[in-house]
């Protein structure tokens, strides 16, 4: 009665299935950014790199889960779902912006 509850910590780092070690999140999430930056021709630095790719990547991953995409659990489909969620991200943005 009144046992504890055991939770997996890997769990914690997972992205649309993909479980990531926080290394690679801040990688590939910068990796991300960078590239949406590049493509909406938006100018940030390494550190806001990384935060948009990161959370572009967990909206991506809402946003994919919630339409039943499902992208494949390797690095590429990380960095894919990432990279769409920070494009949108700074799509949205921009909007605000004007």
């Amino acid at each position: 009665m009144g046992g504890r509850v055991k939770t997996d910590a890997r769990k914690d780092n997972a992205v649309a299935g993909f479980e990531v070690g926080i290394i690679a999140t801040i990688f590939f999430g910068g990796l991300a950014g960078w590239l949406a930056g590049k493509l909406m021709d938006m100018r940030f630095g390494v550190f806001m790199n990384i935060v948009i790719g990161i959370v572009g990547a967990a909206i991506a991953a809402a946003i994919f889960r919630r339409l039943g995409i499902f992208v494949e659990g390797d690095w590429l489909g990380y960095l894919i779902t990432s990279f769409v969620g920070a494009s949108l991200l700074l799509f949205i943005a921009r909007l605000v912006r004007r």
